[in-house]
């Protein structure tokens, strides 16, 4: 079994699996699994209301999940796979736990890291969260965030984040595109 197989066996059984990703090092959850979700939030020490973004492995992926509109598309077709969240109005079937509950929207990012993409293209959309507790530094490889977090994670992919820095957040459910956080990439 590859660390893959048993990464998707871990989500699909609630675990939490820690991802390098090409920005900082992550901790993923199945979406489709509200307690799992929960259980991030509870780890993170993150509030509710602050909602976590997915990762998808394509465009396509992401509008399983999302409504593009042409600023969107645009956006993603420039920047994905990289450093860019796209907040968007959720689809009316997407998981009412997944993004902002009362304003409908959803965080989406394809990331530009092979064992990521992997795993996502293997086991669809996922959410993912930097790999530290809510207000510390983010870590940038798998044995940094098994020094916080131990066992609770069911499993670390090994790997090293190399930007270093959180990815930009762009609200498009404005009629203006609002950044929300600077990150790798400035302008929409």
């Amino acid at each position: 079994m590859n660390d893959i197989t048993e990464a998707v066996s871990a989500l699909r059984a609630g675990g939490i699996v820690g991802i390098p990703t090409d920005t900082v090092y992550g901790l993923a959850v199945d979406p489709y699994r509200q307690d799992t979700l929960e259980t991030l939030f509870d780890l993170k020490g993150r509030p509710l209301d602050k909602p976590f973004a997915l990762l998808v492995a394509s465009i396509e992926q992401a509008m399983s999940l999302a409504r593009f509109t042409d600023d969107a598309l645009d956006l993603a077709d420039r920047f994905w796979p990289g450093g860019l969240t796209l907040v968007l109005t959720r689809l009316p079937d997407a998981p009412l736990w997944l993004g902002h509950r009362t304003r409908r929207t959803i965080g989406l990012r394809c990331p530009d890291h092979p064992v990521a993409l992997e795993l996502l293209r293997t086991a669809g959309p996922l959410v993912v969260t930097s790999a530290n507790r809510a207000g510390e530094e983010t870590v940038r490889d798998d044995a940094a965030a098994r020094a916080i977090f131990g066992d609770v994670v069911a499993l670390y992919l090994e790997g090293f984040a190399p930007g270093g820095m959180a990815s930009t957040i762009i609200d498009l459910t404005e009629p203006t595109p609002l950044v929300l956080r600077k990150g790798p990439v400035f302008e929409p």
